[in-house]
């Protein structure tokens, strides 16, 4: 077998143990939990910011970034709900490249999983206490879930994940919101498969256990637009895509029907300038429309502090070392026009 075992990793509850929340910082989280889920039930109003770095690729300029989300939040909260976009895995297209915080907890030294794991634990536990925030993440690997499982306040799956039948059997049993996004194809009904498998429960085979799942009516899809056959990017965020959404949930008949907008990746083209134009426009579509209102709840925007992004070695503080970002005043613009649009 063309394969090396290099060392066996602690599980879950080991790193858990080692590393665990206190009571205060559980209480935190399930108060935030609520409040977010009471948006996707549409029993609050407030529009979602899942809101940060393409990749959280060092813990102080992450930490720098969600301290200055804390007095934005104050000014908004009556409109909008931030949740910090804490991204410890980074999948890659080809493989090649940085693959986040969870291989690689200093992108200049090579791969340490270990490492990483109590890493990715410790970031996101620093950030709650810090700032108050518990956050999101990507749900790149299925078996990895439970490393962060207490601590998390959204999921997302990848557009090249929401295909696979793991992801859709765990997200079943998670109790946060799990955003599925469309497939890279554009193809709204697998995406929308998954979410009907996500809300239902499940008999599956999970970290070497035989687990039973009771289903999540959180999961729910996340826009994101695609690539034609010819590669040509194309968005998926306009009034018509979101008509044609809510069409699709009341054909699927899934519970909470929700859409998260994706503001960047093929939606903007990869330029991450137009995030807060796309945004708008959305909004705009929400006064127009009162189904398509209901239906959104919110946004997927990658900012950081410096905008644009540097190579791995480029070294600028706070500055994406994958997806180019919106910089940290534009993305304080953005927050606050949006909140008056409301």
């Amino acid at each position: 077998m063309n394969l090396e075992f290099e060392k066996k990793l602690p599980i879950p509850a080991q790193v858990k143990e080692e590393y665990p929340l206190s009571k205060e910082q559980a209480l935190i989280i399930e108060k935030r939990n609520q409040e977010i889920a009471d948006i996707f039930k549409g029993n609050s109003k407030k529009l979602l910011f899942i809101i940060g770095p393409c990749s959280a690729d060092n813990e102080d300029s992450v930490l720098d970034y969600v301290t200055r989300l804390v007095q934005i939040q104050e000014k908004v909260k009556d409109h909008i709900y931030i949740v910090p976009r804490i991204y410890t895995n980074k999948p890659r297209t080809t493989g090649a490249g940085y693959k986040g915080m969870l291989h690689q907890p200093d992108p200049n030294k090579k791969p340490d999983v270990y490492k990483g794991l109590v890493a990715i634990r410790k970031l996101h536990m620093r950030v709650l206490k810090e700032t108050g925030f518990s956050c999101a993440d990507e749900m790149l690997y299925p078996e990895n879930y439970r490393y962060l499982n207490d601590v998390l306040a959204y999921i997302a799956v990848g557009a090249r994940s929401v295909e696979n039948q793991q992801h859709r059997l765990t997200a079943s049993g998670i109790d946060v919101p799990v955003g599925m996004k469309n497939p890279t194809s554009g193809d709204i009904s697998v995406m929308m498969n998954a979410i009907t498998a996500a809300q239902q429960n499940h008999s599956f085979i999970y970290r070497g256990w035989a687990v039973h799942s009771h289903g999540n009516p959180l999961a729910h899809a996340v826009l994101r637009g695609y690539v034609n056959k010819h590669g040509q990017v194309q968005p998926n965020y306009h009034y018509e895509d979101l008509l044609n959404l809510s069409e699709s949930y009341t054909n699927y008949k899934v519970s909470n029907p929700a859409v998260i907008i994706d503001t960047n990746h093929a939606n903007s083209g990869k330029k991450f300038y137009e995030q807060p134009r796309i945004a708008k426009e959305v909004v705009h579509s929400c006064k127009q429309n009162s189904n398509i209102r209901n239906l959104v709840k919110g946004f997927m925007i990658e900012s950081y502090l410096e905008e644009g992004c540097q190579s791995i070695t480029g070294g600028v503080y706070g500055k994406s070392i994958t997806d180019p970002c919106l910089g940290w005043a534009d993305t304080e613009k953005l927050i606050l026009e949006i909140a008056e649009l409301l």
